[in-house]
């Protein structure tokens, strides 16, 4: 298996430094799965429809069509269709505006974070789910990974994955683990935002991940949970978030735009 790591986007709002999408491409015998789909072609084309002015100014979105995943697909040489697989961390606008260009792949998502979405909560948009996606949920699991809930997902590549429950950022926010050879990669979405949470709770970024939860005590409770992961599992486990730019693989080429 090949793991892509895509920058899908910038927040940009200042002073607060550049943020990225970081999402993951899998890719196993000519199939591909995303991790996540940042900002989208119809974002772009319409974003105030999509994301609204509030949340593009006070987040910061730019909007860069080589950045989009299914820009950065085609440059490797697929296609749309290819992608049979988006799994989501949650469906914040910065998360889930890919989705629509991907339109025939199957949409893995926590149970507890489609029932927001589809109850209209606030802080999705319902114009980035309008073309009823195909979505794959996954319920409550026995199933433990690192002493945490896991969530086994069947993914079309046949590849080991997991969907982890990381809950209060959102109330169904999940991380997704996916073996890779002898080691787990852990794309934490927005359990933090910069990899600086994992050793104080006094980074200023801190502040604004605690206005951002739906559940702050979960958040906390979450990442103490990547804490302990961090500190005991550090050979077998390795994490990274969403928005830190310094969590790329060394040798990672950010695309221009």
């Amino acid at each position: 298996m090949n793991v892509h790591h895509l920058n899908c986007g910038v927040l940009h709002a200042p002073p607060s430094p550049q943020a990225s999408c970081h999402c993951l491409l899998l890719e196993h015998n000519g199939r591909l799965a995303l991790v996540d789909t940042g900002i989208g072609l119809q974002d772009i084309a319409r974003p105030e429809e999509r994301i609204g002015r509030q949340a593009i100014d006070g987040a910061g979105f730019q909007f860069h069509e080589a950045l989009t995943a299914v820009r950065q697909i085609e440059g490797l040489g697929f296609q749309a269709a290819d992608v049979t697989d988006i799994v989501l961390t949650h469906g914040d606008p910065d998360h889930a505006g890919g989705l629509a260009d991907f339109p025939a792949a199957a949409v893995h998502v926590s149970d507890e974070e489609l029932a927001r979405i589809k109850a209209g909560h606030w802080r999705y948009s319902a114009a980035q789910f309008a073309h009823q996606p195909q979505w794959v949920v996954h319920p409550k699991s026995d199933v433990r990974w690192f002493g945490l809930e896991g969530r086994p997902l069947s993914l079309s590549l046949k590849v080991d994955a997991v969907l982890v429950p990381l809950a209060g950022h959102t109330l169904g926010h999940c991380g997704v683990a996916v073996r890779v050879g002898d080691h787990w990669l852990l794309h934490v979405g927005d359990a933090y935002y910069l990899s600086a949470e994992l050793s104080t709770d006094e980074h200023p970024v801190s502040q604004l991940a605690s206005m951002r939860a739906d559940d702050d005590d979960e958040r906390r409770a979450s990442l103490g949970e990547l804490r302990r992961l961090a500190r005991d599992h550090a050979t077998e486990v390795a994490m990274f978030g969403y928005h830190d730019f310094t969590e790329f693989p060394s040798g990672w080429l950010p695309v221009a735009w």
